[in-house]
């Protein structure tokens, strides 16, 4: 186990990024149709093909998800990944037609100091082939890819993964690109909300606050006018009817609240996919599925943090310290 969602059998992630732009794409790869769905909860979603994802619309297997920054500019990565998938021979088929089912989030990051004049068209198609392209196993964590902009109220934000276990020996791993409008830290402090979950020292090992320190229940947020969000994967190697997929997002989401403070606000565009690649069966569809989005939900809170505790300042001035810069010194 790598600690990555890609311990789950079938799931691949590759990244892009423009140290200029100070933003990327991170994408999620299905060696073989995913069945998904999705859980949307902030106010202020950037997506693509979300409605696709409904238990009760037809297409039930997805080839890849992109997470991107650019805001609703970053829409256009799931056409680059797109791209590359068709000239893999991927997609949905209709008689000799294939189109390649790509659903798509996105953050908010065109105020965090990079060159965002990119001209008349975005850079994010090509990222989004880019990162296809480059999916593998093995991927790096922090101001990576769609979390290499990213930020939260107090802290530079990143990309985050982590995996499990159930007892029943269904694996489930998630990824997060963490741009919250709130706080993943309690109060000033180094302490994570989403500490009862980690494992190991994966995010620092400092637990929670003995004493739970003044003001810490005050929101902490960017400010009115700061459009934010945290886009998330979860994905499973159980196998999952849509209707499950869609109940295991739900399920999953939990773990953002765990771990962001406050959440879903009205300019977080806060949504998480699930994705069952359909390689292990559920002992029972109630207990069994229930034990499966427990863990999924601690699984994200892990994610979560971990995109934090991984991340690197921007190179620009006045951008906000990352969790080792104000912790580590």
């Amino acid at each position: 186990m790598r600690n990555l969602i890609t311990d789950v059998a079938g799931v691949l992630v590759g990244q892009a990024a423009d140290p200029l732009l100070a933003s990327g794409v991170t994408v999620v790869l299905f060696e073989e149709p995913a069945v998904g769905s999705v859980d949307v909860r902030g106010g202020g979603p950037g997506t693509r093909e979300t409605a696709l994802l409904d238990p009760a619309q037809t297409v039930s297997g997805i080839d890849a998800i992109a997470l991107s920054g650019g805001s609703a500019f970053g829409l256009d990565s799931a056409s680059g990944v797109q791209a590359w998938m068709r000239e893999q021979g991927r997609g949905f088929q209709v008689r000799s037609a294939r189109v390649p089912i790509v659903p798509a989030a996105i953050l908010f990051d065109l105020l965090n100091g990079g060159n965002k004049d990119w001209g008349r068209y975005p850079p994010y198609r090509e990222l989004g082939y880019v990162a296809a392209a480059s999916a593998g196993a093995a991927f790096a964590l922090g101001s990576v890819g769609a979390g290499l902009g990213a930020t939260t109220a107090n802290l530079k934000g990143g990309v985050g993964s982590a995996s499990a276990m159930t007892p029943g020996g269904i694996t489930v791993g998630a990824i997060a690109a963490v741009n919250a409008a709130g706080s993943v830290t309690v109060g000033g402090g180094p302490h994570f909300w989403a500490a009862p979950f980690e494992q190991g020292s994966e995010f620092g090992g400092r637990g929670l606050p003995a004493t739970m320190p003044d003001g810490a229940l005050a929101p902490r947020t960017k400010g009115a006018l700061a459009a934010s969000t945290t886009i998330a994967v979860v994905a499973t190697d159980a196998i999952l009817s849509k209707a499950q997929a869609n109940r295991l997002a739900v399920m999953a989401q939990t773990g953002v609240a765990r771990a962001v403070y406050p959440v879903h606000t009205p300019l977080d565009g806060d949504a998480v996919f699930a994705a069952a690649t359909g390689k292990q069966p559920l002992a029972d569809p109630l207990h069994s599925f229930t034990e499966l989005g427990t863990l999924a939900a601690n699984v994200l809170a892990r994610a979560v943090a971990r995109g934090v505790y991984e991340a690197t300042a921007l190179p620009f001035p006045g951008a906000l310290p990352s969790w080792r810069d104000k912790f580590e010194q």
